[in-house]
């Protein structure tokens, strides 16, 4: 639950998708997500010049470990046939996971950052829009399956 709650808000307030499999993160713009936390925490403006400075810095260290962690991947690719490569593969895959491992640190690291900038109220409000999306992604699964249980009806 607490793995899921942290997934949840990282979703929630930064947009930022998982880098289990070492993918490239996507974030929206920052002035989207401090908009996005103000509209639905009411940040003073201390908080969101704060958070900016967290993304910005965040932004700093993590981009470049994203590129490198592309053209690895890119290059894993490239190595795929008959002319293998084997120490070199395992020396890029290593790289890549050590990458993966300092981009998901880094991650944590930002999210719990940003979290220390909220009040209790604040950090109240954010567990409660959390627990709501959630039940409504629960909700939407639990639709999805019924409708997948159903006959398909016929076009008019």
């Amino acid at each position: 639950m607490k793995l899921t709650k942290f997934l949840a808000t990282i979703a929630l307030t930064l947009g930022i998708v998982g880098v289990a499999s070492a993918q490239q993160m996507q974030a929206p713009p920052q002035g989207d997500q401090v908009d996005q936390l103000d509209q639905l925490l009411d940040l003073d403006e201390n908080q969101q010049q704060e958070i900016r400075s967290l993304l910005d810095e965040a932004e700093s260290q993590l981009a470049p470990k994203e590129q490198e962690a592309q053209a690895l991947q890119a290059r894993l690719g490239d190595y795929v046939g008959p002319d293998y490569d084997e120490d070199l593969i395992r020396e890029d895959a290593s790289r890549l996971g050590d990458l993966t491992g300092e981009i998901t640190a880094e991650t944590v690291l930002l999210q719990s950052r940003i979290e220390s900038v909220f009040t209790d109220e604040q950090r109240q409000q954010l567990d409660e829009a959390i627990a709501q999306q959630q039940q409504q992604m629960q909700d939407l699964q639990n639709q999805m399956q019924q409708q997948e249980g159903q006959p398909a009806q016929p076009a008019q």
